[in-house]
């Protein structure tokens, strides 16, 4: 499985401009480690050409959250969720319907 973690740079929250350098360079970091280092497991599960895409970013108080963004199984995605958690980071919740998700449904209905 190809593990794809993508630093989210741009917030809901404009801090200075030396702060906002200071905390891209360490989410970026935290987005390799994550990649590189703690599920680095899931190199081995499944086909080849599956994979998996992970957001990171910060909230308003400056904690490093994360969301799947693809659709993977239930056991793989508790896995990438207790990772994170052992990490601190903040699971990503948002009221908007994740597109990602949703493409293949919204073409059945049409058929």
């Amino acid at each position: 499985m190809v593990v794809t973690v993508l630093a989210i740079l741009e917030t809901d929250f404009v801090p200075d401009k030396a702060l906002s350098r200071l905390m891209n360079g360490r989410l970026q970091q935290a987005a390799d480690e994550l990649r590189d280092q703690h599920l680095a497991f899931l190199a081995d599960v499944g086909e080849r050409n599956d994979d998996i895409i992970i957001y990171i970013s910060y909230n308003p108080k400056y904690k490093i959250r994360f969301r799947v963004v693809n659709d993977v199984p239930a056991k793989i995605e508790n896995q990438v969720i207790d990772v994170c958690g052992m990490l601190g980071y903040l699971h990503w919740q948002t009221g908007v319907l994740n597109v990602v998700r949703n493409l293949g449904i919204a073409g059945e209905g049409e058929k």
